[in-house]
């Protein structure tokens, strides 16, 4: 259990409402879709795995055999590693939901060695980053048509440590640090918040609210590939030792199932939130024209055109 931590008190009910979360057959994610089923919504899980993502949803869904007007939950596959997956998810979505209320950008990977995705980027910036710039982009036009509705994504204080490296985002030239490649990656997922609530606003679009947030830290499967990066001492102490005073995965969805549902902040737009409350964020996630400067470096490499407009 963590030191401190918010719950989310809002009561307020999803029926008739359509989630995407993905990554979320463990985790602040599968804990974020039981709230949601709970609520009544129709939850997409989009996870890499599906088979593992069907058994999530069949647990889910024994652990709340006893309660009444719950939801529906499908699987649909998404690897944010591939964009040819990241568009055929979109597609299928979009092929068969008539509107989308909720989106909510949860997979992640941490620390993970040096590696690539299969489109050429480096993995946590791929998958934490553009492979969810990308979904975001593509499910836009039936977000902006489900108003009100919400996109929230989730971050990590590890922007602290984290710099736009605009010369070589995907660690190309760079000596690879994992910690550094993580810090940048989630720095981007407040960039792009900020972004896209501005290019919103700019656009004339309302009732689309749009959030970036920090967890806490978590005992979760996120933090795998300590071990693999910083040797099995250092895995075994986050293990025995730091997972001690951590957060467990309810505890830490609080403040993703605070920015999807609660009414306080209805009215909130392009901020970032820890504990159930905004936040500050480092200096570096609030610079407009590093954000500005992501949002085209990223249609650039998602191989979409400088002009495309998904506020139609």
């Amino acid at each position: 259990m963590g030191w401190f931590n918010a719950m989310c008190t809002s009561v307020a009910r999803l029926d008739g409402k359509t989630a995407v979360i993905t990554g979320c057959n463990t985790g602040i994610g599968k804990v974020t879709v039981q709230d949601f089923f709970e609520r009544g919504a129709r939850v997409i899980m989009a996870c890499r795995n599906r088979e593992k993502a069907t058994q999530a949803a069949e647990e889910i869904k024994q652990a709340t055999a006893s309660k009444s007007n719950l939801g529906e939950i499908i699987v649909e596959e998404l690897d944010l590693m591939s964009l040819k997956s990241v568009r055929s998810c979109a597609e299928k979505i979009l092929a068969r939901e008539k509107r989308i209320d909720l989106l909510i950008n949860n997979a992640g990977v941490m620390t993970c060695p040096y590696g690539k995705t299969e489109d050429g980027f480096e993995i946590q910036f791929g998958t934490n980053h553009l492979g969810h710039f990308l979904l975001t982009l593509l499910l836009l036009p039936r977000i902006c048509q489900s108003t009100p509705a919400r996109i929230v994504n989730v971050s990590s204080v590890a922007h602290e440590r984290g710099t736009m490296n605009f010369d070589d985002l995907n660690w190309e030239k760079t000596k690879y640090n994992p910690i550094k490649a993580y810090g940048q990656s989630k720095l981007a997922n407040i960039l792009f918040t900020k972004e896209l609530d501005r290019r919103l606003k700019e656009a004339g679009v309302s009732g689309v609210n749009v959030y970036s947030l920090h967890p806490g830290v978590i005992n979760t499967e996120l933090s795998r590939h300590v071990g693999d990066t910083f040797g099995k001492a250092m895995g075994w102490i986050y293990d025995n030792v730091i997972g001690c005073f951590i957060k467990s995965a309810v505890e830490g969805a609080q403040t993703t199932i605070y920015c999807a549902v609660d009414e306080k902040c209805a009215r909130e737009s392009g901020l970032y939130y820890a504990e159930c409350a905004v936040k500050t964020p480092k200096k570096n996630a609030l610079n407009m024209d590093d954000a500005s400067k992501l949002w085209d470096e990223s249609l650039k490499l998602v191989d979409l055109p400088l002009d495309y407009n998904p506020f139609k």
